[in-house]
């Protein structure tokens, strides 16, 4: 045997740290389901007189009664219809209405609206929005299968044309090894059907790419498409500056070069003037890479800011507010408190509502909690990024999250659940909260600078670049410490790479 400490965390404790690290819309979701499970919770209706207080351990301790009610027996319910017992029960219910009278048929209580989320007879609203919300579109294997059916062909390549879009990844793109098809393919498919099948897809469905192996597949089946329209007589909207045999060119034998910005060699290869390769190389900007996702609406997360900061003019200081009016007003419902205390009902009924009670109070607790902890970040954050509002991200400053905690008094911890996956609304746009929070260094003067604004700094100085002779890392290097700003060539590198921006060789402009 032996004696020790430990630290264990209670459950609401994990739950209310879950409601801390939750972003507005997943939080939310998070109180519709809990409005849906838990019948003592309601919304607060505009107008409405706040509830709640009082009712954090309503009816801990009563008596017990001296006379047992038929209230008191336990209500169950079971998955055995054919139970003759359960007729008692539904008969309580009824008892249970005629001793609540009005304020249980018509769910009032002593003038009070209360709106359970069924049996009421007015319209859901919930059920309102459903039902007006547009219908799930089509996938791209049901959009291509719609367009292979109307091609005239032979039930043999119909089949085997199936099989191949069954393949197709979200690009539109074949990837799949030829081999790996044909392991898998139905006995009447053989590998000159899915090569025949393979042609038919690619020349008759739209758009112009779909079924292609790779990028320079995709981009050759889409001039090709242009050129059987300059053949039919119908490229009207082709353009008398373009070169289609130029183009077909540059990506069939040339893409590598293209990547690599080596533009004078390939006027050299083609004994073209080099004006005439940009401006095809301008034209092969307008075809579509990824032909699949045209078809297929692109689902990208929404991002729902949880404050919004301001700029007061009055004071001279930004303002921040959180978006309350997304998130519902809870309560607990004066129809549960009463039962909770209502002696006729049995133990385990009133303590079902009490626990009920318990869980919506603590719901009530913890995002009122979450809204006090995110806000006061937010507002340590605005004293200590004033420069970022006023100025831009090159005067962003380093703010540890240990520094933060401190200044709050609160773990580190929970400083990273309260900004984590949460977003600021500001004048100068959206940005992630966590982006506030970086190390950094020193500048030649003493001023402290953040990763962040370093990397702007880098982006200012590429941007101010002559492009004809743009700079490499090491003259990057230099112009940095120029504006006071050390650093190493490698992180000039890396810092490049996370902002998108290619090495000088690829930026030179022609």
């Amino acid at each position: 045997m032996r004696m020790s400490q430990q630290m264990k965390l209670a459950p609401r404790m994990i739950q209310s740290m879950e409601i801390l690290q939750l972003p507005l819309a997943a939080l939310e979701e998070r109180i519709e389901q809990e409005l849906a499970s838990n019948p003592t919770l309601e919304q607060k209706e505009p107008g409405d007189e706040d509830s709640v207080e009082g009712s954090k351990g309503e009816g801990e301790g009563e008596p017990e009664v001296e006379q047992k009610s038929e209230g008191e027996r336990e209500l169950t319910v079971s998955d055995d219809s054919v139970d003759s017992n359960h007729a008692d029960d539904f008969e309580r219910l009824s008892n249970m209405s005629e001793e609540y009278g009005e304020s249980w048929n018509t769910n009032t209580y002593e003038g009070e609206s209360y709106r359970p989320a069924r049996d009421t007879g007015d319209r859901d609203a919930k059920m309102d929005a459903m039902a007006n919300t547009a219908a799930r579109g089509d996938s791209l294997g049901e959009q291509l299968l719609d367009q292979w059916h109307l091609i005239e062909m032979t039930p043999e390549h119909r089949v085997a044309g199936e099989y191949l879009i069954g393949f197709l990844d979200a690009d539109g793109y074949l990837r799949t090894d030829r081999q790996t098809m044909l392991e898998q393919a139905p006995p009447t498919v053989k590998v000159e059907l899915l090569d025949e099948a393979l042609g038919l897809l690619q020349e008759n469905i739209e758009p112009q790419g779909i079924g292609a192996r790779d990028l320079r597949e995709c981009l050759l089946l889409q001039i090709d498409a242009k050129l059987r329209l300059v053949e039919d007589g119908q490229a009207e909207d082709i353009g008398e500056d373009r070169d289609l045999e130029l183009e077909r060119t540059l990506v069939a034998d040339h893409l590598k070069d293209i990547e690599a910005n080596r533009l004078p060699k390939i006027a050299k290869d083609l004994g073209r003037d080099i004006e005439d390769i940009k401006r095809s190389i301008g034209h092969l900007r307008r075809y579509h890479p990824h032909p699949g996702r045209m078809l297929v609406e692109d689902n990208s997360r929404s991002i729902v800011p949880d404050a919004i900061i301001d700029y007061d003019e009055d004071q001279d200081r930004y303002v921040a507010r959180l978006r309350h009016e997304r998130l519902p007003a809870l309560r607990i419902s004066k129809v549960s408190e009463k039962m909770a205390k209502d002696k006729t009902l049995d133990r385990k009924t009133r303590d079902f509502v009490k626990n009920n009670i318990h869980t919506g109070q603590w719901l009530i607790d913890a995002i009122q909690q979450r809204h006090n902890t995110v806000m006061r970040v937010i507002n340590v954050v605005i004293d200590a990024q004033r420069e970022f509002f006023d100025y831009g991200p090159q005067h962003l400053k380093p703010l540890p999250m240990t520094t933060v905690a401190d200044q709050l008094g609160i773990h580190v911890a929970t400083v990273s659940r309260a900004v984590s996956e949460k977003y600021i609304q500001s004048p100068r746009g959206i940005f992630p909260l966590r982006m506030f929070f970086s190390g950094g260094t020193e500048t030649e003067g003493g001023e402290a600078m953040s990763w962040g604004a370093v990397q702007a700094k880098l982006k200012e100085v590429i941007g101010e670049e002559d492009k004809s002779n743009p700079l490499s890392d090491d003259e990057l290097v230099v112009k940095l410490k120029e504006k006071g700003i050390e650093i190493a060539r490698r992180t000039v590198a890396k810092y490049r790479k996370q902002l998108g921006i290619a090495p000088a060789r690829q930026r030179k402009e022609y």
